[in-house]
């Protein structure tokens, strides 16, 4: 007997009011803030779809073009203010009356400065060029007049119908039309755009799955297809197929989208209904938006603060001159006549500001950008160059996409990370089980002793079975040996796990099985019950074939309970050869618990135990006695846990039971209540069998990395599109939860009251003064800042977490519910957001930059992250198996998350520290060279005179003093003590002066003198100058005054202001000549960790699918399926 859910997208709705209801209620909302209300195509019809100016399929991430290239680029650099500054300079010095200096002394550094950065931002663009070139002209078959003809990918249009191969992409989103599997069923892979690399299934319609690959009939197919216009939502699709008078419904179970890959299928066609920046690939990428750092904006508003300055100054003398000239001048004019268009001393005075407004003009540092740009670049080349953040099994080096973001890395606050492919590998590993109260998968030594499990460890042996699976490793050599030996309840345990799947199996080569599962989960279950004998080898709609310990057993399948998110379990009814119902059934722990027989009691005590100890002893004091000195904490450990259990059926049960289930099935109204109800009926009085533990194996050095976040106090969020389960147990694995927090705040409300009392409840558990009136928050909330206002850092009473899904997330980042998300999540020490779409995750970010004003980073493997890596202050992009759209959009890429420690740790820190240290140094020899000019002003009658030659002026910041300066912002590495000059400091500064005297000794050489008398008037200066012993005392005197000051404040801050770094020198030599024993590790755990394990990636609908025998190779003729 066989079990058929109805497919509801089979049926052909001929009313088209159902149509303009379900596009109204579905597409409403998406299509609101879009230019096109609905999108409409035919088939094989390019002349009218043009009608409707689709575009092409080419995409462009790129910024500039040969034609606005300049402009756009130069209207990008004279938005800073200094660069704006010195071109208003330079129309000023063009004015004969006021300058003072030469024009080129402004002209020749203003064109270096624009030149590098426009250079730089050339190389980064035709880089995105070359990316874009690269997908935009790939090849795929489109058929045009009947035949199939290669293409390019960007010549693709709206209504074409292309065919994709195996292990290609898919070109466009495109509308499944028939494929060579059966019943035009299609496997995918979607990690370019979630990141994860499990397969998952699309079925075509009936209608157009006949079709198969057959050029004539798809040439002569000329439906019309009406959809929802181009939306970034990855998981909703709504729209109509009109085809031959009939309408039938499109879901996004119908659609392939750009981006993914086909797999375990030889073809498939497809009509295109989105092409290039429509599709939701792309439409997930979001705007690129230019970023800016902190110390930009610094920068910005020091040189506001240097223009006031500078006015201040040039004000001071000019009025100072202007008393001289009434005072001296106007007594003096026979020697210094004033010029024909002074007229008075208030004259003079104005033109003199101007003068001085040149000539001071050094103290405005045009090279401070163009010494910033070559610090940041350097910087990145560090980051690419660097072999401790290069992944060798993929030969790929860390990236720096950008040069401009460097500093900010070592300033970075909350870290918002991706979980699939980005802190997992997504791959399942058979780990542990526990089987009749008996635990395997731990390995012990001679003496009994537990040891760690490595390289060296011995494998088990399965070559006695010839179906193990090569790549499965198990080390626990008892399990096997209660296979052999023939314990029962092993054998029912893997029993169990080879019948109760959804997995399909393929076996091409004789002995070689691959399977395709849904979830990784159901995969490494299987693929453990094949090595230990229980090797699962075909399925039909009917049957399960199993080869048990070498011998061949057929089981019936009479029924599949599919799993869905609210039962937690899936089940199956199987009659066994020898004619026995059976029902196995696998789930999360705190629901099949509640299934089991009184008699599995103990049992069932000594299971929980293994899965959360804790747990087990609040139910069972005395299992902690008996059981502590082995027993492991599956939950601890942070494995997935799955309890197993079984139930034998009475056959006049069974067919009483199947009679309900039958008609639930076929209900119309309320049907999965329904058919809920009636599995709960068969589903008790279980007997346990044990439970399984799988290792959703963590990026390499994912702990350690996270653990030294919180050290460096970053906030971590996890942002996730996963269920709750699955992301609040790798938030325990990779210790972004930890069992010692005091409470973990879960947000699971479904309406704007509900969401409002659990952030409320939560803040008050965490600080209960913060609802007060009188809180200084709440004070300065009730005053209604204008936007944009910083929220204050809030401390709470203890450690705690925060989880919220999607849905409540939809209502608290709306209105007035965003601030108290804010607030309450904020005090947590890490918050997991599952459940979310693209968009969520990007107004997360936002909503964090927009009220706390910190460094944000958001790193991610899938184009469902693109939103949040562009919305983040820093965005970082995981390039590895799981796609490379990420990667494409990011500032820096690099292949393992652990990598990211040493980016923020390392490269931001000593790029924030080397920034620092340059902008003090740089600011200060500016001022140093500029006051002189104001001094010397005061014996100089304010006649604005240069004590300075203008070629030094011209040179000063550009050569003399940019090497020492520049030479520390490269190559300091902050340590805890440096008590030497290294190499490269003696090189930049005996180096810098070196070259100051070549150059001064050409600047003042006879050849130039005689060559350009009117440029080069200073002849033998140099030689003249230099012979002076004042000249030396002068230099040596000036020195040792100025390092006085630096030596005295360097000798006396560790002594009266110290600060964090020399606590840490003082605290390692007291460690040094005092050693601490090593610590004593104890265990502690609070009520918050006594948590369920369960988490199991499974969706729902592949039971129905399997039973319906779609996904069999043998396809049955339309006359059968007629009589079924």
């Amino acid at each position: 007997m066989k079990y058929i859910k109805p497919f509801i997208s089979e049926i052909p709705w001929k009313y088209s009011w159902y149509y303009s209801a379900m596009s109204l209620f579905e597409s409403q909302s998406e299509n609101r803030q879009s230019g096109e209300p609905e999108r409409c195509l035919q088939a094989n019809n390019r002349e009218f779809n043009t009608l409707f100016g689709y575009p092409n399929n080419t995409i462009k991430t790129s910024k500039y073009n040969v034609l606005n290239f300049l402009p756009l680029n130069l209207f990008e650099q004279f938005q800073r203010l200094a660069n704006a500054y010195f071109l208003i300079l330079l129309f000023l010095q063009l004015i004969p009356q006021i300058s003072s200096l030469a024009w080129y002394t402004t002209v020749i550094p203003l064109m270096v400065v624009l030149s590098i950065t426009a250079v730089k931002d050339a190389i980064d663009d035709l880089k995105r060029h070359q990316n874009d070139n690269q997908v935009n002209n790939r090849s795929v078959l489109v058929l045009t007049n009947g035949r199939m003809k290669e293409d390019k990918w960007m010549n693709i249009q709206v209504g074409d119908i292309v065919k994709v191969e195996n292990n290609q992409s898919v070109t466009a989103d495109m509308l499944l039309l028939s494929s060579s599997e059966p019943y035009s069923l299609t496997y995918i892979e979607t990690a370019e755009l979630d990141g994860e690399t499990n397969l998952k299934v699309k079925q075509a319609i009936s209608v157009t799955s006949d079709m198969e690959d057959n050029l004539k009939l798809l040439s002569a197919f000329d439906g019309e297809v009406r959809c929802e216009s181009p939306n970034n939502k990855l998981d909703k699709f709504a729209g109509i197929l009109t085809y031959k008078g009939k309408n039938y419904i499109l879901d996004h179970d119908k659609l392939l989208l750009r981006g993914c890959v086909i797999r375990n299928t030889d073809w498939c066609y497809g009509l295109v209904i989105y092409t290039g920046p429509d599709t939701k690939l792309m439409q997930n990428c979001g705007k690129s938006t230019f970023k800016r750092t902190h110390i930009d904006h610094l920068m910005n508003v020091l040189v506001l603060w240097i223009f006031l300055f500078l006015g201040s100054m040039c004000f001071i003398l000019a009025v100072g001159h202007g008393i001289w000239e009434n005072k001296k001048g106007y007594y003096f004019q026979n020697f210094l006549p004033w010029k024909e268009y002074v007229s008075s001393s208030v004259v003079s005075a104005i033109l003199m500001f101007w003068s001085y407004f040149i000539i001071l003009n050094t103290v405005v540092p045009i090279s401070l950008y163009v010494s910033v740009e070559i610090i940041r670049l350097g910087n990145s080349y560090y980051i690419n160059w660097d072999r401790k953040m290069f992944y060798a099994p993929k030969n790929t080096p860390a990236q720096a996409r950008t040069t401009t973001l460097n500093e900010e890395l070592g300033q970075v606050k909350y870290v918002f990370s991706d979980k699939t492919g980005t802190l997992t590998q997504n791959i399942m590993i058979f780990k542990k089980c526990s089987i009749n109260g008996t635990l395997y998968g731990d390995v012990y030594d001679k003496n009994g002793q537990r040891v760690e499990v490595s390289e060296k460890t011995e494998k088990v042996d399965f070559s006695y079975n010839k179906l193990a699976d090569p790549k499965f490793s198990f080390y626990d050599k008892t399990l096997v040996e209660a296979v052999k030996r023939g314990d029962g309840r092993v054998h029912l345990f893997f029993l169990l796990l080879s019948l109760c799947h959804t997995v399909m199996s393929e076996e091409k080569v004789e002995g070689e099985l691959v399977y395709q599962a849904q979830s990784p989960d159901e995969g490494a279950l299987v693929t453990a019950a094949r090595n230990f004998g229980f090797a699962f080898r075909s399925r039909t709609s009917e049957t399960i074939t199993v080869v048990e310990m070498g011998e061949t057993k057929v089981y019936q399948l009479l029924a599949i309970l599919d799993f869905d998110n609210v039962r937690k379990r899936m089940s199956v009814i199987v009659r066994t050869p020898e004619d026995r119902v059976m029902l196995f059934c696998k789930g999360a722990d705190t629901i099949v618990c509640q299934l089991l027989h009184p008699s599995c009691r103990s049992l069932g005590d000594v299971t929980m135990e293994h899965l959360d100890a804790d747990r087990a002893c609040e139910v069972s004091p005395s299992l902690l006695s008996a059981h502590t000195h082995f027993f492991q904490d599956f939950a601890i450990e942070g494995l997935r846990t799955l309890m197993v259990a079984y139930r034998e059926l009475d056959n006049a049960f069974f067919q009483a039971w199947s009679n309900k289930h039958s008609e639930a099935c076929l209900s119309l109204e309320d049907r999965e209540n329904k058919i809920s109800n009636v599995s709960e009926e068969i589903e008790k009085d279980l007997m346990l069998l044990g439970a399984t533990a799988i290792e959703d194996k963590l990026q390499d050095g994912v702990l350690e990395t996270i653990i030294t976040l919180n050290k460096a106090k970053i906030k971590m969020w996890t942002l996730t599109g996963d269920k709750q389960e699955t992301a609040v147990n790798i938030a325990y694995a990779c210790n972004i939860f930890e069992d010692e927090m005091d409470e973990i705040f879960i947000v699971e409300g479904k309406d704007d009251e509900t969401i409002w009392q659990e952030l409320r409840s939560a803040r008050a558990r965490m600080k209960p003064e913060s609802l007060l009136e009188s809180d200084p928050v709440n004070s300065y909330l009730t005053m209604k800042p204008k936007m944009p206002f910083k929220i204050p850092e809030e401390v709470p009473n203890g450690n705690y977490g925060l989880v919220i899904n999607g849905y409540s997330l939809a209502y608290a980042l709306e209105g007035n519910l965003e601030l108290e998300l804010l607030r309450t999540a904020c005090m947590c020490k890490a918050v997991i957001c599952c459940r979310m779409t693209p968009l969520q995750k990007a107004q997360v970010v936002e909503l964090v930059k927009r009220y706390k004003k910190v460094v944000t980073l958001a790193i991610g493997d899938g184009a469902n992250d693109v939103s949040m890596i562009k919305a983040a202050h820093i965005g970082i992009g995981i390039s590895g198996q799981e796609g490379m759209q990420a990667m494409l959009n990011s500032d820096y890429a690099f292949c393992q998350f652990h990598y990211l420690r040493r980016l923020l740790l390392v490269h931001g820190r000593w790029s924030y520290n080397r920034m620092c240290k340059f902008l003090s140094y740089f600011f200060y020899k500016n001022f140093v060279f500029t006051l002189v000019h104001f001094w010397y002003a005061f014996f100089s009658g304010f006649s604005a005179q240069t004590v300075y030659d203008t070629w030094f002026i011209t040179f000063y910041n550009l050569v003399y003093t940019s090497l020492p300066v520049l030479g520390l912002s490269l190559f300091d590495q902050i340590a805890l003590e440096t008590t030497y000059w290294t190499m490269i400091s003696h090189f930049f500064i005996w180096g810098s002066l070196g070259f100051y005297f070549c150059v001064l000794f050409f600047l003042y050489s006879d050849g130039l003198c005689l060559m350009f008398p009117n440029v080069f008037q200073f002849l033998g200066v140099a030689r003249n100058i230099l012979k002076l012993p004042q000249l030396w005392l002068s230099l040596v005197l000036s020195v040792v005054l100025c390092m006085l000051p630096v030596i005295g404040y360097q000798f006396l801050k560790p002594l009266f202001w110290p600060v964090s770094v020399d606590k840490v020198i003082d605290r390692i030599h007291h460690c040094m000549r005092h050693p601490l024993p090593p610590p004593i590790r104890t265990k502690v755990k609070h009520a918050s960790s006594r948590r369920s394990a369960y988490a199991f990636s499974h969706k729902q609908g592949f039971g129905a699918l399997i039973t319906s025998g779609k996904t069999m190779k043998g396809k049955p003729k339309k006359s059968s399926l007629l009589k079924k």
